[in-house]
């Protein structure tokens, strides 16, 4: 019966869900309500599992001093002090007003997101521009007629973003100018393929969705 549960609420569950969407009508109209609520409580237990697991593992790197295990340290202090004051803006502002919120501005929790989560995202971004970069570089080198198509399209689409562009190409009908051509690679070639791989990512959803439904995918039932 250990799995055997499971796979009958999994089963249950997403056959409703399914089903909502074809018979709007009570009380299958109600379930999309019911799916939200359930949906955010089991979030939140999610999101405090995943927090507890990250300070699990950061402590025993911390325990066995594995390699870089200082920013294990960071993490663990990080996480409580915004927790602590999170909790604190929380409860001292439960009394001053009905929609107070300890996110909002003037808190120490904003504070503490304002001055040193966001810079660090910031950073982070930053950093990953040099990554992109060099991806780019790696996937936009013609060494076969595909990656060569894809470097003449980047090529285009970064002349016809910028004036210089336009001003290369003047001499050229305007519909061969470097914007328009950038306009219509991103309206027409760059349109189509997205739209496959959506196609594709839609039919991968399906698949798998049925899979578990059905219980012939039984690997998040694992461990």
């Amino acid at each position: 019966m250990r799995r055997e549960i499971p796979l009958i609420i999994t089963f249950i569950a997403g056959l409703v869900f399914v089903v909502q969407y074809f018979i709007p009508h009570p009380p299958f109209d109600a379930f999309e309500q019911v799916f939200t609520n359930w949906f955010a409580i089991v979030q939140a237990f999610a999101i405090w599992l995943g927090a507890l697991s990250l300070m699990k593992f950061s402590m025993l790197k911390i325990r066995r001093k594995q390699k870089d295990w200082f920013m294990s340290v960071i993490i663990i202090v990080g996480f409580v002090v915004m927790v602590a004051y999170g909790a604190y803006d929380g409860f001292a502002g439960m009394h001053a007003s009905p929609t107070y919120s300890f996110r909002d501005a003037g808190t120490h929790f904003d504070w503490l997101y304002q001055n040193i989560y966001t810079p660090l995202t910031s950073t982070m971004f930053a950093l990953l521009a040099f990554f992109v970069a060099s991806a780019s570089y790696r996937a936009f080198r013609a060494r076969n007629l595909q990656a060569t198509l894809l470097l003449i399209a980047g090529i285009l689409v970064m002349i016809g973003r910028v004036p210089i562009g336009d001003w290369l190409t003047s001499f050229m009908p305007a519909h061969y100018q470097a914007s328009n051509l950038a306009t219509w690679i991103m309206n027409f070639p760059n349109a189509a393929g997205q739209r496959a791989i959506m196609i594709g990512i839609a039919l991968g959803t399906v698949s798998t969705s049925l899979r578990i439904i059905l219980g012939i995918e039984r690997s998040h039932l694992e461990g």
